[in-house]
């Protein structure tokens, strides 16, 4: 079996491909890191630690890598692949699209075994948006035979690999938790399931769950670290208060996601809980600048503060501590974040209530509008959360 993933990176190396290798697939690595897909070529394998007191290390082997610059390569390996992942980030996915949609029409013509292509991406509906960007280079006549032939199940992934720094390239170091999970309902029948992966016939709870815990609580404490002065995750949950703020952004999560989806109000705790302590790992170094960056797309519509703070408000959740978590994203200026300076200039040039309206959406009119402006004249300076 045959695997093309798109992003060897720490995310593509120390969770996609690992499981995939674990799957008894042939892992063809696409990126553009020549270093990085030079070094596959000639190993062939490479290593994986986890982030724990054991510091167990797994060799992952068959695997190989081609350059995502050479589009007549990686459209000849989709021909011959069994499955096709991402990770490459979502705003990534409309550059790598043409080199999918060739490979899917050369596909059309010399085999004609089903695809699955899997985006394992920090995004909801993930597969969707790549079949869109991958549809728009095929014609109509290719769409509707890629319709019986091609499946883009979306997926809900979740592992934290913080920035690696190591002397041999390749090698990653993972948490030792992971969660992959893909919607069995869009999958063409008899599909090969993936050792690790948990397939259900409903996935929007799933991807929402891990969306409002994992994604929301992680960049709410990268925001209020930053705002104190501290440079990582792991000392930014040293402290209480912190830690506190944290729990309350997450406890309007876990009330949004209960009466939405009927999950266990216990279970649920346990998962919540499960999250924080995932971010206290001591054997991970993971910084608040790294979590944090992008903000503006963190602060968009559809993403993990302001879509719940709304589904939430609809269902007479007052979102009091979701607005914090925005207002202090909104602080974020992160000189090395070209997103973070975006924020800023927009702040000094249009005003934060008309910041606020051009990148969440919300209107000025509107109450969880008048709470995040509330919540950012509160943090006038970084020591005042």
């Amino acid at each position: 079996m045959r695997a093309v993933h798109f992003g060897a990176g720490n995310i593509g190396r120390g969770f996609i491909g690992l499981l995939l290798s674990r799957s008894g697939y042939e892992v063809i690595f696409v990126d553009v890191n020549e270093t990085v897909v030079s070094l596959l070529q000639q190993r062939g394998e490479y290593s994986v630690s986890l982030a724990n007191e054991s510091q167990a290390t797994t060799r992952v082997t068959g695997v190989t890598a081609i350059s995502g610059k050479n589009m007549a390569q990686v459209a000849e390996a989709i021909v011959r692949a069994d499955l096709v992942t991402t990770a490459v980030g979502v705003n990534v996915l409309k550059h790598i699209a043409e080199g999918i949609a060739q490979g899917i029409e050369m596909r059309i013509m010399q085999n004609h075994a089903p695809l699955h292509v899997i985006a394992c991406e920090n995004a909801i509906g993930g597969s969707t948006q790549l079949k869109e960007h991958v549809y728009a280079h095929l014609s109509e006549i290719n769409r509707r035979k890629a319709d019986e032939q091609v499946a883009f199940p979306d997926a809900a992934v979740d592992r934290i690999v913080p920035i690696q720094h190591h002397e041999d390239p390749l090698h990653v170091t993972v948490e030792p938790f992971y969660e992959w999970v893909v919607d069995r309902s869009a999958m063409i029948k008899g599909f090969k399931e993936i050792e690790g992966v948990h397939y259900v016939d409903e996935l929007e709870p799933y991807i929402e769950r891990k969306l409002f815990t994992v994604n929301t609580g992680h960049c709410c404490a990268a925001y209020l670290g930053y705002l104190k002065g501290y440079s990582t995750i792991q000392q930014t949950m040293k402290d209480s208060l912190i830690t506190s703020k944290v729990e309350k952004v997450l406890e309007e999560t876990g009330a949004l996601l209960v009466n939405k989806y009927g999950f266990d109000p216990v279970e649920h705790k346990h998962y919540r809980d499960t999250i924080l302590d995932r971010f206290r790992n001591p054997y991970l170094t993971d910084e608040v600048v790294r979590v944090g960056r992008s903000p503006v797309r963190k602060l968009s519509p559809n993403d993990r503060l302001v879509r719940p703070a709304l589904q939430a408000f609809e269902r007479g959740i007052e979102p009091q501590n979701l607005a914090m978590a925005m207002a202090a994203a909104l602080r974020f200026d992160a000189q090395e974040d070209p997103e973070a300076l975006e924020l800023q200039e927009s702040i000094r040039t249009r005003g934060v209530s008309e910041t606020v309206t051009k990148y969440t959406g919300i209107a000025a009119g509107h109450p969880i509008h008048a709470l995040i402006i509330e919540q950012y004249d509160h943090m006038h300076q970084r020591i005042q959360l």
